[in-house]
């Protein structure tokens, strides 16, 4: 029996984040001889527009227990008030193809992650067009070819970002929170480009709740993922915490996964075992996870595969 797979995301979201998380993780990645996907984000960090979250539920207590200063540094996060943001697709870009040139598999998170972040789920479709076509064109002129993976910034998409996934021409995404790949459906509508959830809570999710403490935060996830699903996991991490202060817990998972026997990879090595139309339809929705302030996308009830059409791709 084939084990099932243990996808890594790497969410990369600030300048600092991929000039030092992400060489650290490569080069963990390299020691643990497994692929991973690194999405970035490419335009402008305006990492210190965040502060504007301090009235939103939930955000005062996750400042508190992860100790966003400390991961995220004081320079980044005057990024866009008292600094201005750097564009990091020029400032890193060197960084980012020295990713794709050591074999792992690269993609988009977006263009400015705190603005996509806050404002994408009431933005109409030409606000979201120019916002992922600015993304897209950054990455094809610092890699010097399309990309085929997306992966939603907060994991905060709308109607008109999952419809254009398909349009764009991604080969899958990872935009939403669930328990497996599926198809996403929306106002009746088929997305022929596979969500592959995340499937797992991150450590910033866990850390400070339950008695769970950096020390002991390896140690329940992988109770979590003790039982394998068939499916197997999605699990994303954050270049600024797995890839500098956490490395050594993440470095502790990754020898623990591939303990209980998963096979660590990619999300093209998810892909890569998928059939397209044998996939289920799941309506997305928006909703909550526990640690974690506001809502995002998450996978919805299933849907018979006799409702809703199929999208046809087309130019925004």
């Amino acid at each position: 029996m084939v084990a099932p797979p243990f996808v890594l995301k790497v969410d990369v979201d600030t300048l600092r984040g991929t000039l030092e998380g992400v060489p650290r993780l490569v080069e963990l990645f390299q020691r643990h001889r497994t692929d991973a996907t690194f999405l970035f984000s490419l335009g402008p960090d305006h990492t210190g527009w965040a502060i504007r979250r301090v009235f939103r539920r939930g955000f005062l207590g996750k400042v508190k227990r992860t100790s966003v200063i400390e991961h995220y540094g004081l320079k980044t996060l005057l990024y866009g008030t008292l600094l201005p943001g750097p564009d990091i697709g020029r400032r890193a870009g060197d960084a980012m193809r020295h990713v794709h040139a050591a074999g792992f598999e690269t993609g988009i998170h977006c263009w400015d992650h705190v603005y996509w972040q806050d404002h994408v789920a009431g933005a109409n479709r030409e606000w979201t067009v120019r916002e992922m076509r600015k993304a897209v064109e950054h990455y094809a002129e610092i890699f010097g070819a399309a990309a085929t993976v997306h992966g939603a910034a907060g994991w905060q998409m709308n109607s008109h970002a999952l419809r254009l996934t398909a349009e764009l021409g991604f080969a899958y995404c990872s935009d939403s929170r669930g328990t497996h790949p599926f198809l996403p459906v929306v106002d009746g509508e088929t997305i022929r480009c596979p969500q592959f959830p995340t499937t797992l809570p991150t450590l910033d999710e866990l850390i400070g709740l339950d008695g769970i403490t950096p020390d002991n935060v390896a140690a329940r996830l992988l109770a979590m993922t003790a039982t394998m699903p068939v499916t197997g996991h999605v699990f994303t991490l954050h270049a600024e915490l797995e890839g500098m202060k956490f490395l050594p817990v993440f470095d502790r998972l990754l020898t623990g996964w591939r303990g209980q026997g998963y096979r660590l990879g990619a999300l093209r090595t998810l892909a890569n075992e998928m059939m397209l139309d044998a996939l289920p339809r799941h309506e997305v929705k928006h909703g909550t996870v526990p640690g974690r302030a506001g809502t995002l996308l998450v996978q919805g009830s299933a849907v018979d595969r006799a409702r809703g059409g199929i999208t046809s791709p087309s130019a925004p």
